[in-house]
């Protein structure tokens, strides 16, 4: 038996030397863009073995492998994928020549996070949601998110001269129904306008959502018309990343270089993390020269703005679990000249300053594979100060006004705290509960007392996937308001049905409801311009909505990708907060509830993504009806306004340059109002504001690395007023004359900057 062992231990020592000898080779290579910049994090493998590896910082990679032929395979999302057969040979290299892995149309659903459990697909989502990437927010060349938003169906703005502002309007309903959210926490606004758009740093944001029809059971009063979320960017692989911009543009034919007249912005970020730890420190500043317009005095038809935006990002993450800080700061300062004096060559000038800090701290953690929660505590301070001057042209010399309401300064502030916790039972089962506490104040001279309004909520929804293709999400919003007698629950339904592999139909009721803000209730202003009271006796706004979508994917190739979809709504709102006149004083305007409201219409889409070229057209018509037209069976109902918007963008590889162009028609908005004459009597008028359109081009080109240029034309069409036939010009923000749409027809050039190690 001992010489049995020692013949087969003889036989295997041989076989078992030469299997355990090292007979492996090296492959080495380098990945890049078509602009020639390293290509990050890509995987590179040996097709069916289990050898692989993922490129550097500077594009390179490197991995071993036995002796043998293998096709080696090099990918990465939204990048075409390269394969190409090699040789490894035991004890060499082989070098594999620089691979270029170009941009494919084949990419995953956009991932939205609003109204959502946890981030997922936008086509899992029971919502219809539109998206805007930041690469869209890029080849605009936008300046800010209104430069983004105005080319979206059923969005539109108005702007208002004196107070420098701007309003925005969801599918027909006002910009005070519209809910606008900085990574979800409420941005907070002086008036009834939607002005917070405006002060949002662009350079820090990955992308849009846009959620139509209430959304009161998961973000409370405000979302009436719908949610816009502002997602702002996220720490990415790179260990430190350093960006900048800067951009020239003119103002019509106005413009001097870096300041002045025109357009200036300028922006630095630097971004880094370690271990876990992430930080963030960022600043903006925004410069707009005014534009003189038709005005022949030293007043210009346009103020000119000046904006310095701050941002500050500390986190720490894990795989479970995520918490960060962020501040966003703003200073602003708006200067509105008034014509001189002929007799004693003296002028009223004043100055709008305003200033916000908004305090976030969120955190994510996943306790295990059911349960995940999150958590929101903000707080934001704003304050807007108006100072009057009296310049003497003669010296020189600037003194304070002291007519009534020419010095005011107006404190806002609010406290947000939000937890939501998602619990997973089955994989057809999953729940949301949630609380939502908000606590406003308001001070100041313009302000009846020193208000407050404290709004408690808890709501739950849960999502049922009783089959593969079905989901349904009930949802309800318990309430208690320190004003207000709120309704005892707000339902919500949304559903989602797989009608086909490649079409999906979407169908939602929710009960909104709004009450009424602080501004609202105890803000006055009167000026020159703006005859506005507060009303204390306001009542709640409530609605109903419905809401359905049908998407359908033609064409889901690698190559080629073609989506429609059909949308529609209707919603019914009752006791809706507007402007009406003061009974005490028919000289002012105050706010009232109108007895009935309704908004109704459609949009379609189309969607097509080819290799190098990305291909929308779109159509809406929009019907609006108040309770003007109610007792008078001669007018319509509604309403209606068409509008129609196409963006197009061609990708030319060799010079790796975007060419893209951006065209909108906004149809007549037609409205009925109430006139009153001079002998005192009401007349029912049908007021329409023109149409227009507007199309921008623009030019992306990476010129070396880390530099890409962006230049184009915006407004081409060169508009700059719409006529207006409303015989309404007593009203707060009087809609009579022409409506200032924009200062015309502007050129931009501008340079982005992005190194990362």
């Amino acid at each position: 038996m001992r010489h049995f062992f020692l013949l087969i231990s003889c036989f295997l020592l041989p076989h078992t030397l030469v299997f355990g000898q090292v007979s492996t080779g090296k492959i080495r290579g380098t990945t890049h863009s078509a602009d020639g910049k390293p290509v990050i994090a890509a995987t590179i493998l040996l097709k069916d073995t289990r050898y692989g590896a993922s490129s550097e910082a500077d594009g390179s990679y490197s991995l071993e492998a036995p002796e043998g032929r293998y096709t080696l395979v090099v990918q990465l999302l939204g990048l075409e994928t390269q394969t190409l057969p090699i040789r490894v040979r035991a004890g060499e290299t082989v070098t594999i020549p620089p691979l270029t892995l170009r941009e494919t149309s084949r990419q995953l659903d956009d991932v939205v996070v609003t109204g959502q459990y946890e981030p997922q697909s936008m086509r899992q989502s029971v919502y219809q949601i539109r998206t805007i990437d930041r690469e869209r927010i890029q080849l605009r060349g936008a300046t800010n998110l209104i430069g983004v938003l105005n080319n979206e169906l059923g969005i539109r703005f108005s702007n208002d001269l004196v107070l420098g502002t701007s309003d925005i309007q969801l599918m027909g309903m006002s910009g005070r129904n519209v809910k606008i959210l900085l990574d979800g926490v409420p941005m907070v606004d002086r008036g009834d306008t939607r002005e917070s758009l405006n002060q949002i740093d662009i350079n820090t944001i990955e992308r849009v959502e846009i959620v139509e029809g209430p959304m009161s059971v998961s973000y409370g009063t405000d979302a009436l018309a719908g949610i816009i979320n502002v997602i702002t960017k996220k720490p990415g692989n790179e260990r430190l990343l350093v960006t900048a911009r800067i951009q020239e543009e003119t103002a019509h034919t106005e413009y001097r270089p870096l300041t002045g007249k025109g357009v200036h912005n300028q922006n630095l970020g630097v971004t880094w993390q370690r271990k876990g730890w992430n930080a963030y420190v960022g600043g903006t500043h925004n410069g707009f020269g005014g534009w003189q317009g038709l005005s022949t005095t030293r007043a210009k038809d346009w103020h000119p703005k000046e904006q310095w935006l701050g941002n500050v990002k500390l986190g720490y993450r894990t795989d479970h679990f995520n918490i960060w800080y962020r501040l966003d700061a703003l200073d602003e300062t708006i200067n509105a000249m008034d014509p001189v004096n002929i007799n004693t060559n003296q002028a009223r000038d004043q100055k709008y300053l305003t200033n916000r800090f908004t305090h976030q701290l969120q955190s994510d953690w996943k306790a295990s594979e059911h349960l995940h929660i999150n958590a929101i505590l903000s707080y934001t301070d704003y304050s807007r100060k108006t100072q009057t001057t009296n310049i003497d042209l003669n010296t020189g010399r600037r003194t304070l006004s002291l007519g009534a309401g020419e010095q005011d300064l107006s404190l806002f502030d609010t406290r947000v705290f939000r937890a939501t916790a998602q619990y997973k039972l089955s994989n057809t089962v999953s729940f949301q509960p949630g609380v939502d506490i908000n606590l406003d104040a308001a001070s100041g001279a313009r302000i009846l007392g020193s208000p407050s309004i404290h709004d408690y909520a808890f709501f739950v929804s849960s999502e049922l996937k009783p089959t593969s293709v079905l989901t349904i999400r009930p949802g309800l919003r318990f309430i208690k308001n320190s004003v207000y007698d709120a309704p005892p629950v707000i339902p919500s339904l949304n559903a989602k049905l797989t009608l086909h592999k490649n079409a999906d139909f979407r169908f939602a009721y929710a009960r909104g409801f709004r009450s009424p803000a602080l501004r609202e209730l105890y803000f006055n202003f009167f000026d020159a311009s703006h005859s506005i009271k507060g009303n204390p006796n306001l009542k709640a706004e409530y609605s109903n909505s419905f809401n359905g979508s049908l998407t359908w994917r033609f064409i889901t190739s690698p190559a080629l990708r073609l989506t429609s979809t059909v949308t529609g709504f209707y919603n019914d709102f009752h006791n809706l907060i507007d402007y009406g006149n003061d009974p005490a004083n028919p000289g002012a305007m105050m706010m009232v509830n109108i007895n009935r409201f309704k908004t109704t219409g459609g949009t379609l889409n189309h969607t097509l993504n080819a290799r190098n070229i990305q291909v929308t057209l779109g159509f809406s018509h929009i019907g609006r009806y108040n309770s003007l037209t109610k007792n008078d069976t001669d007018l319509p109902e509604f309403v209606w306004s068409p509008e129609v918007n196409s963006n197009i963008t061609y990708h030319l590889q060799k010079l790796d340059t975007k060419v893209s162009f951006f065209y909108k028609y906004t149809g007549k908005r037609p409205v009925y109002e109430s006139v009153a004459g001079s002998d005192g009597t009401t007349t029912v008028h049908l007021a329409e504001t023109a149409a227009y359109h507007w199309a921008d081009f623009t030019i992306n080109k990476s010129i070396v690395k880390s530099v890409t240029l962006n230049t184009g034309v915006k407004n081409l069409f060169n508009v700059t007023r719409l006529t207006n036939t409303s015989g309404d010009v007593e009203r707060a923000h009087s809609t009579g004359g022409a409506v200032p749409l924009s200062y015309g027809r502007s050129y931009f050039l501008g340079l982005s900057f992005q190194w990362s190690n």
